[in-house]
């Protein structure tokens, strides 16, 4: 009871500073948290937690020795961290020193705008699986992706079918390099991307897959992949791998990756009334 009571007492004494305060940190740490939510980062954070959870066990079950090693490593972690994680920090710092201001305050292009990029995304995809024609598509999210950018050769291209067919057409100078959409719009072509270190990948996979991997890997893009081999298509998020997709699958995943809360808006009630109205539209043609 004392300390709801306490708690009370400390909020009638806050003043309106300390309110913004708490506000702009709570805005910040939901802002930053998706930017280093990656498999590396996690890599590290559940080491951390993995020495502090066993330090704190070997105190309380009195194991002296292997509580002073722990103790003494944690008196050095944070410069154990920055030797043993330097790779992970460094592209963890990229990211965030990547990051645009209008990406954080969560300005993003149109959900329409973007409607149409993936449509064109997907119907190249669609004819290249078919066709058994390679390609490596990536789409670049809060990261701006410059210093891959700069690999290749600088299109700043409207997207369209065409375009992505011609880039990667086997006999084109740029179809062994990968394509960046950036802002909508084809940024470059012809990229080199990192190629993932992962032993969790299937043996049979290829560089093109391993790049795309990668890519998703280092930042957070969403990379496209289509198979030479067998014409399949695939995508790479986080680190993790999606094959053997369907045009319309492909669709679908590009939406929510890439238009985050499109699907809320698919329900409002002027969609709703649209649906209606072509239901009885359509039943009205069949009487």
């Amino acid at each position: 009871m004392e300390a709801i009571q306490s708690f009370i007492h400390q909020l009638t004494r806050m003043q309106w500073s300390d309110y913004l305060d708490i506000l702009l940190v709570a805005f910040l740490i939901y802002k930053f948290l998706p930017l280093i939510k990656t498999p590396s980062t996690m890599r590290i954070a559940r080491a951390v937690v993995v020495v502090i959870v066993i330090a704190w066990a070997t105190e309380a079950a009195h194991l002296y020795t292997l509580s002073y090693i722990l103790n003494q490593f944690l008196a050095v972690g944070l410069l154990a961290v920055v030797i043993l994680f330097q790779p992970e920090l460094r592209r963890m710092l990229d990211k965030l020193g990547s990051v645009r201001l209008r990406s954080l305050l969560g300005i993003s292009k149109p959900v329409q705008e973007m409607d149409g990029v993936i449509a064109q995304t997907v119907a190249a995809c669609e004819v290249m699986s078919r066709e058994k024609v390679g390609a490596l598509i990536v789409f670049a999210r809060e990261a701006p992706l410059e210093e891959f950018t700069r690999t290749g050769t600088i299109i700043d291209g409207q997207v369209s079918e065409q375009l992505i067919r011609n880039i990667f057409f086997p006999k084109a100078a740029l179809h062994d390099g990968a394509m960046i959409i950036r802002d909508g719009r084809v940024a470059a072509a012809g990229c080199v991307l990192p190629l993932s270190g992962s032993d969790r990948l299937s043996a049979d996979l290829g560089t093109r897959h391993r790049a795309g991997v990668g890519m998703s890997e280092a930042t957070d893009a969403v990379v496209v992949i289509v198979s030479e081999e067998t014409g399949t298509i695939s995508v790479a998020v986080g680190g993790m791998l999606k094959r053997h997709l369907a045009s319309r699958t492909l669709e679908k995943l590009l939406h929510n990756e890439l238009c985050p809360g499109s699907e809320e808006r698919e329900g409002t009630l002027p969609n709703q009334l649209r649906r209606k109205l072509s239901r009885k539209e359509k039943e009205s043609h069949e009487k």
